[in-house]
């Protein structure tokens, strides 16, 4: 690996980069344009040409109702001829490194190298799914009864989105510019439903694609309701398109991981296809607990052992929890329980539904019911990220 340096991209490696991911990808990366005044480029460079590199930008991502600085990753590639030389990792942690500088506590990653992120340290908190179904059967189980629907997106229609983005860990706080970009990459349309002179109470956002033969298949890519009667509208307005349309396809993760389809579908035969998932990483364990939401009923300290960031070790924690806010402090009292760092990940996430879920991951627990105060204690939300990037 002699005769690489590490920097961030100016204009002419920009381009090297745009080139080099179609070339690795084996076709055009849309983010690399889109993403350019956004995100930060990081690349390695070898006798002049870049070899590898990636996106990455900071913004919050809510987890416990409050939002945390999170170092997202994209379009990150080596050049073929590089590859078998653990450029990669060397490269994930230079593009962590100005992230961290800008305050990011997280790192949230979506791969398809599954294997290479948990080396990392990153961890999948919850499967994915994208679904694919009938338009015939939502019109024959929704009804949309007396919502109004609105083309395009409103202040009031963002405000909405973000209050529901609380309610789940996982989600983007979307900066200004996300709705924008998001339109412009996937040529999004977005509606609007409400109740006669009621404010905004579901977004729907999708994306086309033309059938080869006739008509075309709808993309879902934003499902935010606020009550299960705004859900049945939106619903029962895909359905509508039903002389059009076949199919609707929810793209991975847009559907929220509730039981809609489940418990109101008049014959239940959704199609359901799994994804690479998201994979969460804690980066600086004290400020990332710190700036969580946590539950205000709940008050303990739990002594813990976590990881250390060689993996050669644990460091011993006492976690205090009260009020809806917690430290974690280093302490020499044994710890009830042991988390590997990706463990740790997907506990902080509310992957863990429940202490024998944790345990099957290989948790170790001296106490069970420390075990189950941990797990209840960031298992108030679920784990969601409908965001991509």
């Amino acid at each position: 690996m002699s005769g690489l340096t590490f920097a961030p991209a100016d204009d002419d490696h920009w381009r090297q980069y745009d080139a080099l991911a179609t070339r690795a990808y084996g076709h055009k990366v849309g983010d690399i344009t889109h993403l350019r005044e956004h995100a930060h480029l990081q690349v390695a460079i070898r006798n002049g040409q870049v070899a590898a590199g990636g996106l990455g930008f900071v913004v919050d991502q809510f987890f416990g109702g409050r939002p945390v600085p999170s170092a997202c990753l994209g379009a990150g590639c080596v050049a073929p001829e590089e590859r078998g030389q653990h450029l990669a990792a060397r490269m994930t942690a230079e593009r962590l490194r100005p992230l961290i500088d800008r305050g990011a506590v997280i790192s949230t990653h979506s791969t398809s190298s599954n294997g290479y992120a948990r080396r990392l340290g990153w961890e999948a908190p919850v499967q994915v799914f994208a679904w694919t179904v009938s338009t015939d059967d939502l019109a024959r189980s929704y009804t949309g009864e007396d919502f109004e629907i609105e083309h395009g997106l409103t202040e009031d229609a963002q405000t909405l989105q973000r209050d529901l983005a609380q309610q789940w860990n996982g989600p983007v706080l979307r900066p200004a510019w996300w709705s924008a970009w998001k339109e412009n990459k996937s040529t999004l349309t977005a509606y609007r439903f409400n109740r006669p002179g009621r404010p905004t109470a579901g977004v729907l956002s999708l994306a086309t694609k033309r059938r080869e033969r006739h008509g075309m298949t709808l993309v879902v890519h934003d499902f935010w309701a606020a009550d299960q009667p705004a859900t049945a509208a939106m619903l029962a307005f895909l359905g509508r398109h039903n002389t059009r349309a076949e199919t609707i396809e929810f793209r991975r993760g847009a559907l929220p991981p509730y039981p809609t389809l489940l418990h109101n579908l008049h014959r239940f035969r959704p199609h359901a296809e799994s994804w690479h998932p998201w994979m969460l990483r804690i980066l600086d364990i004290p400020e990332a607990i710190r700036l969580r939401g946590w539950p205000s009923d709940l008050t303990t300290a739990v002594p813990i052992e976590i990881e250390n960031e060689r993996g050669d070790a644990s460091d011993r924690w006492m976690l205090h929890l009260k009020a809806g806010a917690a430290e974690i402090v280093p302490t020499r009292v044994e710890g009830q329980v042991a988390f590997t760092r990706r463990q740790l990940a997907v506990w902080y996430a509310g992957g863990y539904r429940s202490a024998a879920s944790a345990s099957m991951t290989g948790i170790h627990a001296a106490s069970e019911k420390a075990l189950a105060t941990l797990v209840r204690s960031t298992a108030e939300f679920e784990p969601w990220l409908p965001d991509h990037f």
